[in-house]
């Protein structure tokens, strides 16, 4: 019998009224399911800064669930950003997402602010020395746009490790044997932290192709004709569910453990998806909600 996984989703904070309602819908359908940890982006150039600090505020106090604050080192120096780090901590955060970030908006490349981090390994190593969060990084299963490949990006992610890190999350990926190479590249390297694979239920076939070309997310080809074939049949949603289930459903068979979900603020499809893996709601949990 296939075990159930750990779960935990990823929220971005909204930047409008409408888009509060789509967070809380969100957070009030995927709270029931006890994810054992939740994280709240951060845009690009710490633009929505002030709203994930809001964000990680409210479903702390309002649900209860565990929150792992998202943290840059874009457009920042740092002491801004620890000072960021230090007004999560007051509020109770004990976890952050520690990133590089993209690079703000009309920038080709990052590009460290004078005064600020230059990169993740720096920031991981700061906050660190805090003492006061257990550190989760990003991981790349496909090359990273400005690394040279994989094995630059798992001798990278090594580093952050060694830095203080104690977990990774991956980029989205859609075929199961892609993190499965990864995974035992970085077991080769060393690397003996949890790596949760980043599963993104597809909600637009087209939206997702252009994610996935920003990201440097390789898109098979026989994926793009079952999309293709099933929206002209009308069954699209059909069929993300069932690949996405068919996908965590083999890596749990390969012994992953913990599955962490991109939901981009909807949450039927990651919702179902779970419920079709064994993830039932805890009664008290939907209670809350």
């Amino acid at each position: 019998m296939t075990k159930t996984p750990n779960i935990s989703f990823e929220f971005f904070p909204p930047q409008t009224l409408d888009a509060s309602f789509r967070l809380w819908d969100t957070v009030q359908t995927l709270a029931p399911l006890n994810p054992s940890f939740v994280s709240v982006t951060y845009g690009a150039g710490g633009t929505t800064r002030k709203l994930t600090h809001e964000a990680v505020g409210a479903i702390a106090n309002n649900y209860g669930l565990n929150v792992a604050a998202h943290l840059t080192c874009v457009d920042a120096t740092r002491a801004e950003t620890m000072e960021i780090a230090e007004s999560y901590a007051a509020a109770g955060v004990t976890e952050i997402v520690a990133l590089r970030g993209d690079a703000p908006k009309g920038a080709q490349r990052f590009t460290p602010h004078a005064d600020g981090f230059a990169s993740s390994v720096e920031l991981v190593e700061a906050l660190a020395k805090t003492g006061k969060f257990k550190i989760r990084v990003g991981a790349y299963p496909e090359p990273h746009p400005d690394s040279a490949d994989t094995l630059a990006d798992v001798r990278f992610l090594k580093r952050k490790i060694d830095a203080g890190a104690t977990s990774a999350m991956t980029q989205f990926f859609f075929e199961a044997e892609t993190f499965l190479r990864f995974r035992d590249a970085c077991v080769r390297e060393g690397i003996t932290a949890p790596i949760l694979p980043g599963i993104l239920p597809i909600q637009s076939w087209d939206g997702t192709k252009k994610f996935a070309a920003r990201c440097g997310t390789t898109v098979p080809a026989w994926l793009d004709d079952a999309f293709m074939a099933a929206k002209r049949d009308g069954r699209e949603e059909l069929l993300a569910t069932a690949l996405c289930t068919e996908l965590c459903d083999t890596l749990i068979g390969e012994g992953v453990e913990d599955l962490h979900f991109y939901t981009l603020n909807k949450p039927h499809l990651t919702r179902e998806v779970c419920h079709a893996l064994g993830v039932t709601p805890n009664v008290a949990l939907q209670n809350v909600a």
